[in-house]
């Protein structure tokens, strides 16, 4: 196995890890306010602040991988996220919660950017959307086997974050044994412009999906437990349910990437967009039936599941080597602020209108992108202040 590979496994098993991390605690943190009595506005705010931190981080995210690497940087992000699990269960206090959530969303944020950034330099051009959808695969797998800690909440609140600090060392170990590697770096002719509005302009349908995966992920993992609680469904059928997302999305991951890379970016996340909007929009007449729920969130999975890495790759096609690391933070503040407005604005309308509206919602921002990618037509030829052409993708 070439260096380049061994390295790429590594970091699939590191963002597999990541994922159960994420998958464990927003549902649980959610759950364990929930029968404390908080309400779901405040409950909401709690769970945003991880992702509150990612958004205060990731601007700054490029100066550090630019300078110590993609290696150290995510080896710090690492840190972070084990310093605040270790002393979560040690409080159950709103407002520490809500600090060690923010720090949690600080390392989380430098694990992923950095990885991300990693993966999609080493993966070959004609392959990397098949690259990418193994990271989201095992990010994927992660997350859906997170919530399956809910069911050993019963034994102790250490019991599954004692699981967690496990992995984490494991991803330790692995991690300090591949070479670290640098971005691209700039050329001169760049640093003359803007590097963000030039992303913007080249690639901003490439950037929706971060938001859209975001807002979906947030509002299933940190709404979706109170809308069940308040709609009579027991904790343990949430523990089954939630992962049905997850799963959807793993089934069709490596296919739709290696379909991307085929027929386009672009075509691909148009379909999936109408499909998994149609399937937001049905759930609500699921009523009480626990196996059409889980169908319908498998079919948005399998659907949308994928968005981020589709649109990571989408955004590699577009722009030059050196820019995709500027791309990268844009798409990872897109989700950040998703993953902070997604639980605030379905705690306000569980409270002020029906729970299932939260679908809807999600629905109605998967049918806009759609009709987005209709209009948006990709440069066939660089700009003049650069002399790389572009790609002809999607």
């Amino acid at each position: 196995m070439s260096q380049s590979r061994y390295t790429f496994w590594v970091l699939i098993l590191a963002v597999g890890i990541a994922g159960v991390s994420q998958g464990l605690t927003i549902p649980m943190l959610t759950v364990l306010l929930e029968k404390q009595g908080v309400s779901s506005v405040m409950n909401g705010l709690n769970a945003a602040a991880l992702y509150i931190g990612m958004v205060m981080v990731n601007p700054f995210l490029e100066i550090p991988l630019r300078r110590i690497g993609y290696r150290s940087t995510i080896l710090w992000g690492l840190l972070l996220v084990t310093i605040a699990t270790a002393l979560i269960p040690m409080f159950s206090h709103l407002a520490v919660w809500f600090v060690l959530r923010l720090l949690m969303g600080v390392g989380d944020s430098g694990l992923h950017y950095a990885s991300q950034m990693w993966v999609t330099k080493i993966a070959a051009p004609e392959n990397r959307g098949r690259d990418l959808s193994i990271y989201g695969l095992a990010y994927g797998v992660g997350f859906s086997v997170g919530p399956l800690g809910l069911s050993v909440l019963h034994l102790g609140i250490w019991v599954p974050f004692g699981g967690l600090l496990v992995l984490y060392l494991i991803a330790f170990l692995l991690l300090s044994r591949i070479k670290n590697e640098f971005p691209a770096q700039i050329e001169q002719t760049e640093k003359k412009q803007n590097k963000y509005a030039f992303v913007l302009r080249l690639a901003w349908l490439a950037l929706i999906p971060s938001f859209l995966f975001g807002f979906m992920e947030t509002s299933l993992n940190g709404s979706f437990p109170v809308y069940a609680l308040r709609t009579g469904l027991s904790i343990e059928w949430v523990s089954l349910i939630l992962p049905s997302f997850v799963v959807g999305s793993i089934i069709l991951q490596m296919p739709l990437g290696a379909l991307s890379d085929r027929i386009g970016r672009k075509q691909v996340m148009l379909v999936c967009a109408l499909v998994g909007g149609l399937a937001f929009f049905l759930f609500p007449f699921a009523g009480e039936n626990i196996w059409l729920m889980m169908l319908l969130l498998a079919i948005a999975g399998a659907a949308v599941g994928s968005f981020y890495s589709l649109g990571l790759a989408f955004s590699a096609d577009i722009l030059p080597a050196s820019m995709v690391p500027t791309a990268g933070i844009i798409a990872g503040v897109n989700f950040g602020v998703a993953s902070i407005l997604a639980p605030n604005v379905n705690g306000l309308l569980m409270d002020v209108w029906e729970p299932w509206t939260i679908f809807w919602l999600m629905g109605s921002l998967l049918v806009v992108f759609a009709a987005a990618c209709l209009f948006f037509k990709q440069k066939t030829t660089q700009e003049q202040t650069y002399s790389m052409p572009l790609q002809k993708q999607g």
